[in-house]
């Protein structure tokens, strides 16, 4: 009896989280600042406020830049702050004429 080699079965990743948002900083090399906003109701008053968050994100080919409407999913650590990595740019930023 011989034994055939069968193909592993692909691995089925969990399903990550993803967010939309606005890239405010694009200075460092491979990663940028998002600014992710959400409404929320105030507990107390009912009031619809708006609250954001900033993180790190992983742009492995310097794509994005400041003002760039993009989407993000959760990775593994890849620094002390950076856990996120860029999915793709959604609408790029207007660009602006360099004044010399």
């Amino acid at each position: 009896m011989t034994k055939t080699a069968e193909a592993p079965a692909p691995v089925e990743r969990n399903q990550r989280k993803t967010l939309e948002g606005v890239v405010v900083s694009d200075k460092m090399d491979k990663t940028r600042v998002v600014r992710v906003t959400r409404t929320v109701r105030h507990p107390f008053y009912g009031k619809v406020i708006s609250r954001s968050s900033k993180f790190h994100v992983h742009d492995e080919g310097n794509q994005s830049r400041a003002g760039d409407l993009i989407e993000i999913a959760s990775t593994r650590p890849l620094s002390k702050t950076k856990c996120w990595r860029l999915v793709r740019i959604i609408k790029s930023a207007p660009k602006i004429a360099e004044v010399k």
